[in-house]
């Protein structure tokens, strides 16, 4: 049988930008360099699609990247 499957990349990166907005166009536009110039990305897994968010670290952040050193100790 042939199955679809809806694939979903997650990753986080930290940019010296000036506002949110440009934080998310640099980022937007590395990406997108990236996927059209990947010969599978483009052909084979059928790329569509690039979304993400900028926001500035919070309290929960700094918790969770506590967290993962306590538990890579």
């Amino acid at each position: 049988m042939m199955y679809k499957v809806h694939w979903i990349i997650d990753g986080l990166i930290d940019v010296d930008a000036k506002s949110k907005e440009d934080a998310e166009k640099k980022v937007q536009e590395q990406l997108e360099t990236y996927v059209k110039n990947s010969e599978k990305l483009m052909n084979v897994f059928i790329a569509k699609s690039i979304q993400g968010s900028a926001y500035l670290p919070g309290a929960d952040q700094k918790n969770e990247n506590q967290d993962e050193d306590n538990n890579n100790s």
